[in-house]
């Protein structure tokens, strides 16, 4: 799990970068070892639908959200993952139904305190932001 986990690191560091080319040449590597860990527990999951996501592989950031939320429907990562993947296809309207899940049992699921809740803690924060401010948008512009 050593090797997927650094690959995960370094995907994230390249994309948060803005260095896109090689997000697309660690990607395929990063999947390879991923998929040698067998079977993969929620956090791995998470992590592989996050690198679906930064490369643009809608299907499989979506096969592992639904796969997280099939093991568990309250999962937080799931809804955020789940979220990502409808609006990296310009679905906003399912998009917001995940956002307003994440928000009505996140109080109930980090009391839960999960591991990968704290490893992941600041995307939690920041897809919470987000669902609150598209929540409040929700009227329209005001």
């Amino acid at each position: 799990g050593q090797r997927a986990e650094r690959l995960y690191d370094r995907i994230m560091t390249e994309y948060e970068g803005g260095h896109m080319e090689n997000v697309q040449a660690f990607l395929p590597m990063a999947v390879a070892a991923y998929e040698m860990i067998a079977p993969l527990n929620l956090d791995q999951r998470y992590d592989l639908g996050r690198i679906g996501e930064v490369g643009g592989d809608t299907t499989l950031a979506r096969a592992e959200a639904d796969t997280i939320l099939q093991a568990r429907p309250t999962h937080l990562l799931g809804l955020i993952l789940g979220a990502k993947a409808a609006r990296m296809v310009g679905d906003e309207p399912h998009a917001r139904q995940f956002d307003a899940r994440l928000l009505s049992v996140a109080p109930r699921e980090r009391s839960a305190g999960l591991p990968e809740y704290l490893l992941h803690q600041n995307d939690i924060d920041a897809a919470l932001a987000k669902a609150k401010t598209t929540a409040g948008t929700a009227a329209g512009p005001k």
